[in-house]
Parts: C-alpha cells; structure tokens; sequence
C-alpha cells in the first residue's frame, strides 16, 4: 500500500491539464507512441470537438524511482464550472492533488475554487505552473499569486510545459515524494466508495471505486449499502487504458467492478461497497449531494419516443451523477422530464449527448432557476415551473434565490464588470485587489439572473479574461411576475417564465420580436403576445401569405376584386380558428439569445 498514489489534476478551463495528463502517460510508458493522441483522456467525440473536459478520467500508470515499483492512479478533471460535481467527486477517491495555473494567465476564478473544494477534503497541493514555453509567460508574478494563494515556498512551484515535456520528471518525483500513501486497515471488512460509473451495452453498468478498507476479489458477494442490493463479483481490476482485470483490488487502489448490473437506479455515486460475507456496516461519508442551478424542460420531440428519452436520461445519469429529472407534463409539449443542470454549458451538452448517444430529439423549454411563492393563506409553494405559480389574487409574495458571486478580472476591465452585474440587478459586496492588476469583485445577485447569457457576456466584455465563480446563500423576497406568450390568444405554457417587474416590458417585447422573425408564414395571420396576467404589454403580427386571388380579375370594376378578397378573408379567419402554430425548436432556444 505504500507504494500506491491516488492524486487528481486540478485547474481552471484551458489551462493545459489534459496535455499535461498526456506528458505523464507517455513518460511512465503506460501508452506506446502508437496509442498516443492528443488529449488523449478525453474520449467523448464533444470533448474533443470543443476541447474540454467534460468527465473525470481515471487511470493508473506504474512508475519505477531506484528500482522500487510505485502505482500512481492519475483522475483528469474537468474546469469549467458546471462540472464543478465531477470534480468535488475525483478529489474524494485522492490523497493529493495537482494544481496547475496557466503561467500566461494566472490564478483565476475556477483555481480558487477547485483548491478550496481540495484543501476541504485535507489533499496534499503540489502546485505547477504550466505552458512556461509560452512567449507571454510571466513566471515571478504567476509564482506570487500562489505563494499568496496557498502560502507554499517558492521553490515548491513546479515549472513545466505540457507541450514540451518540461518539469515532467520533477512532477513524477514530487507526487512521489509529497503525496501520502492512503490510509486504510488491509484486514478490514470491506469498504470501497463508488466515484463514478458508466454503462457498457454488452456488460451492463461498470462501477468505479476506491478501495478504501479491505479488499475486493473476484467472485466476492458484494453488496451496495445505500441501495440494500447484494452481486456477485463477475470481474474486478484496474484501470488502465483499458480495463485490466485482476484476482483482486487491494485496500487504497483504484479499479472497477463487473457485476451484471442492468439497471441504472441500482448504482448510485458516493454508495459504498461492502462484502457480504464480512459486511461493513457504515458507509464512507464525503459527497455532498449535488446542487441543480438551472432547470428546464425536455420534452421528446414525437410524444411515443417518452419512454424511451427515460431510459436514454437514466443512462446518462449513470455517466453524469449530476443531472437530476423528474416527469412533468406540458399542455404544448406533452410529457417529458423537468432536469436540473448545473449551468448552461452542462445544459447544452446534455442536450448534445441526447442527440448524439442515444438519437433522441428533444425540445429543450426555456430555462428558470426555483423560487418560493408565499401564498395569502401562508402556504410555502415551490415554483420550479412558471405554470407553477399560484394564481396573483392568491399570492402573497415571492422570494427568488441569491448567490455571492466571485468574479476576478483584469483592473481595466472593472467598470465594464460592474455596470453589467447591476444591470443584472446585483449589489456590491466587496472589491479588493489580489495584485496590482487584478481585481476580486463579490456580488450579491438573483441567481434567475445569471442564468441565461450572464456568463457569456462577462467573457465577451472582459476580452475573456473575466472568471467567475459562485454559490448560493438563500433566498430574498423580490418583486416577480410571471410573464406568458400567447400566440393565436393561446397559451405556450413551455415559453412562460418568471420575470422581475422592472425587466417584464422590455423583455416582453424583445421575445415577440424574436418570435415574429421564428415563426414561418403561414395562410392566416399569427398574432403574438406577451402578458402580465390578464394585461397585454406587448404584440407582433405575423402576416398571412396572400394569394394573389385577384389575379384571373383584369380590368373590370374594383369591387369585383373586393369581393373576392372579402371572401379571401373569410376563409383566413376559419382557418385561424381550426389551424394551429408550429413552433420551430429554435424559437424556444431563442429565448437565451436575445441580445
């Protein structure tokens, strides 16, 4: 056990973990020069495409320092904040961790984070700076954001460059050196903690875990405490490129388990496993359970496929623990699931991953964050969806959800900052300056707020440099409407959404514009509206196409042709009545890109 080595890589988006992840691989030969590709632990088709990571990426390579054989178990995680889960998960099956900060770029918000979430968890921090080949490199700065971050020495920051392999071999040497071994009682019963799992269609779910007390073996009865279900150990082992199977898994190793799992219910992330024959009676502690930002609905696009999007979203639960959904139903869309993501990056590849694994097309409704409506007779109602809403005459108040949010940014980029976070309605807590050039800035903010474009907004006003960060701190009464599209004088309830008064009219007005430009012409008139209640704020038409009937009326007098245009008219309006609105799938998307 003492030669074993659990640590994860942690670091804001696009700061080189991946490419750093491949320069490990390859010189512990745990891959043949035939097998190396780039990013090589991302294997999602998406990953590649858009270039990170949206998984963690487990891998146990074996190194040799002075003839003595160490096993290093490597998990690869992901930057971006809304895989923030998949991270908090790796960091739980680790001893240490790598924190890796961009040498052109510095600390940013994401780092702080990721290294809070590590230190909580007491990880062993080797800190290195990356892409020193880069020529917009500042190292001596770079190196006193950490030293100020996390107080280390100097001489503990690691230079490297994934790309050119530098500082690779003093990496290999310091997880050996500064890491601990795990702890754990080898004559224990059996105690290993699920951290992720995903589903093969020839196998069945494969289960990944940590042995954290005992061990596992091949034919073991098994049993998963949380969910009370007893297995039998088809195939246990390690993994490295791909699955190697073992006799056994020894306590403080990383490996997988086969055991004809089919349903997806059955695995949970965090459950532990014990033996059945010798049963440890309490499970491992260390997740927390996920926390949904944004919610919104996805509905089968053919209402027969609803059976089969649950199965495609219970699959990919298995792959990606932090995506919760429950059924709901829509007047305009049938049924389908109410999900929770993590923010809209996730929500949007989940959609991807929808399509792309499983063929499924799905309408994606307009996203909300929850709120709590006080009803006159003082009943708490939890308002997931704006139809939700109790009716204005019977509402007493609403209270909507806050965040602190954390942003840090170049000094010349703050008033363009500020001025976007007030407009989003957001107070000023704090402002303090990390260095002389970069500013913390700490929000208080509706979180309904920054679920739409916040985000990329921030990117694009602060040339990409902005970073963000934030967490929930409670809810405050606020002044909500519940703002409802009507097309034909028919309700959309998958376009409502709940909205603050003073942002109602202009973003009344804004969707209906963006509609009138969505919806295709059809032979009737389409009018759009937006409403408050039972008051309409704003409109837009649709013109019918006019065929041109009068075309056979040459010469002759004008009421001729009237009459065949009143008759025309007629003949609309029937239309109107029997005829009903489709309503493209990016009109719904629309919706998030107003600006």
């Amino acid at each position: 056990m003492k030669h074993i080595r659990n640590f994860c890589i942690i670091a804001h988006i696009d700061h080189g973990k991946s490419t750093l992840a491949d320069r490990l691989l390859e010189y512990t030969k745990t891959i043949t020069q035939r097998e190396s590709q780039a990013q090589l632990l991302d294997n999602m088709d998406l990953e590649r495409e858009r270039g990170i990571t949206i998984k963690s990426h487990a891998i146990q390579m074996n190194y040799t320092v002075d003839g003595q054989e160490y096993v290093l178990n490597l998990i690869d995680t992901p930057g971006h904040v809304d895989f923030s889960y998949e991270v908090s998960r790796s960091i739980a099956a680790c001893e240490g961790a790598l924190l890796i900060v961009d040498a052109s770029q510095g600390i940013q918000a994401q780092t702080i984070s990721n290294l809070y979430l590590a230190l909580e968890h007491d990880l062993e921090i080797i800190p290195i700076l990356n892409k020193m080949d880069l020529p917009g490199a500042m190292p001596e700065e770079v190196k006193d954001q950490i030293i100020d971050l996390i107080g280390c020495k100097r001489e503990e920051i690691i230079p490297a460059s994934g790309k050119t392999g530098l500082g690779v071999m003093d990496i290999l040497q310091a997880i050996i050196d500064r890491v601990p071994a795990p702890v754990g009682e080898p004559e224990a019963p059996l105690q290993a903690l699920i951290f992720d799992s995903v589903f093969n269609s020839f196998r069945g779910i494969i289960a990944y875990y940590k042995v954290v007390n005992g061990e596992i073996r091949k034919g073991d009865k098994v049993k998963f405490i949380n969910t009370g279900k007893e297995y039998l150990a088809d195939e246990v082992g390690v993994l490295k490129l791909n699955m190697l199977p073992k006799d056994v898994v020894k306590t403080g190793d990383v490996g997988y388990i086969i055991s004809g799992i089919k349903e997806a219910r059955e695995v949970k992330v965090g459950d532990t496993i014990t033996n059945v024959a010798r049963p440890s009676l309490d499970s491992i502690q260390g997740f927390e359970e996920v926390k949904p930002m944004v919610f919104a609905g996805i509905y089968p696009v053919d209402t027969d496929e609803f059976e089969e999007l649950r199965e495609a979203m219970h699959k990919l639960q298995l792959n990606d623990a932090s995506i919760v959904f429950e059924p709901e139903s829509s007047a305009a869309l049938g049924f389908g699931f109410r999900c929770g993501f993590l923010g809209m990056l996730h929500m949007e590849i989940i959609q991807e991953r929808l399509e792309r694994e499983f063929d499924m097309t799905v309408i994606t409704t307009v996203p909300n964050v929850s709120y709590v409506a006080h009803t006159s007779k003082g009943i708490e109602v939890i308002v997931n969806n704006p139809s939700d809403l109790p009716d204005p005459s019977k509402l007493d108040f609403v209270e909507e959800p806050f965040i602190k949010a954390n942003i840090i940014t170049k000094a010349e980029f703050v008033g363009p900052v500020m001025s976007l976070c007030i407009q989003k309605r957001g107070t000023i807590v704090n402002q303090s300056y990390l260095t002389s050039d970069r500013v913390e800035l700490i929000f208080e903010m509706p979180m309904g707020e920054i679920v739409f474009d916040f985000y990329d907004k921030l990117k694009t006003i602060s040339k990409g440099y902005a970073s963000f960060d934030y967490h929930q701190i409670g809810y405050k009464q606020s002044d909500l409407v519940r703002l409802d599209i009507l097309l034909n004088g028919e309700h959309v309830d998958a376009l409502s959404s709940l909205i603050h008064r003073s942002n109602s009219y202009d973003f009344g007005k804004r969707i209906c514009e963006k509609l009138r430009e969505l919806i295709p012409r059809q032979q009737f008139e389409i009018v759009i509206q937006a409403s408050i209640g039972a008051k309409i704020i704003a409109r837009e038409t649709v013109r019918a196409l006019r065929k041109d009937v009068t075309a056979k009326c040459y010469g002759g007098d004008i009421s001729r042709k009237r009459k065949l245009l009143e008759k025309q008219k007629k003949g609309k309006k029937r239309m109107r009545q029997v005829g009903n609105v489709e309503i493209p799938q990016t009109a719904f998307m629309a919706v998030l890109k107003l600006d």
